[in-house]
């Protein structure tokens, strides 16, 4: 690879699982990993199963606006004029009654300060792309803009400086991580991330892109840097690089313009 200089260049959190983004300019790390306030709030229904975009689609036209100092979400649902606010906490069961009404089902909103509702358990730290991949997916698809690829990914962490696909150095074999650094904090690359079918599908409509995974599969194949571990490829609808962190970086803050700088001893046994 061509010297590169990655840095950070967008943070994301999402406070109630599957529900919209809040950028953020700096975050920090809980002891589990993640990012403080990320998935710290997921919709449950009466058998305790996530109400996500996997099992229901109406989760796509819900848009929610979070004011994090005063801890509220704003929800209105696409296309319509009506918004109410409810306190995360104070408003709990107001806001689950609302919910409920919209989803047609009784759900309820589970809380995790400590460790939030990471999609991957193993590895729940944030997660990894880079801008130029985001390009790169999106030149895929005539109708979809870069954006639109951003909120279907719904990626932590997003890195400049580099080509497409870059971040597939930090990952290795299956019995092996990447060890690297964003500004303070380390990090152990684990695994290019699988994919599900709420990436086909429009972030704020739950429209499904026609053919989107085939495309996507066929063009990440032809794509994937001769460098990169192609044995964690068993199939190639996967993108993005899970992560885990020690321990020791609890409480550590991660900003938008830290340089991200994989280690030189590089990868090492799990």
């Amino acid at each position: 690879m061509a010297e590169v200089k990655p840095y950070v260049s967008k943070l994301f959190i999402y406070p109630i699982k599957s529900l919209d983004r809040v950028g953020l300019d700096r975050g920090v790390i809980l002891k589990q990993g993640g990012l403080k306030g990320d998935r710290e709030f997921a919709i449950v229904d009466e058998s305790g199963q996530f109400v996500n975009g996997k099992r229901n689609s109406k989760v796509h036209r819900l848009r929610t606006q979070f004011d994090l100092a005063a801890n509220t979400v704003s929800l209105h649902v696409e296309g319509e004029p009506d918004q109410q606010t409810f306190h995360l906490e104070t408003d709990q069961k107001a806001l689950e009654a609302w919910l409920s009404r919209y989803f047609g089902v009784s759900v309820s909103i589970k809380h995790n300060l400590e460790t939030g509702f990471p999609d991957d358990l193993e590895s729940p730290g944030p997660t990894v792309i880079s801008t130029a991949t985001l390009e790169a997916i999106a030149s895929w698809y005539p109708d979809l803009d870069v954006e639109q690829i951003r909120l279907r990914l719904r990626a932590n962490i997003e890195i400049a400086g580099v080509p497409p696909f870059w971040e597939d150095c930090l990952f290795a074999t299956a019995e092996q991580v990447v060890d690297f650094q964003i500004g303070s904090v380390k990090f152990m690359g684990v695994n290019p991330c699988q994919r599900c079918v709420v990436v086909t599908r429009d972030a704020q409509t739950g429209e499904a892109y026609p053919q989107f995974q085939k495309t996507f599969v066929a063009k990440r194949q032809e794509t994937l840097p001769a460098w990169a571990e192609r044995s964690r490829f068993n199939h190639f609808y996967r993108l993005a690089v899970n992560t885990r962190l020690p321990a020791s970086e609890e409480g550590k803050e991660i900003c938008v313009g830290d340089r991200l700088i994989v280690n030189s001893d590089g990868k090492n046994l799990l």
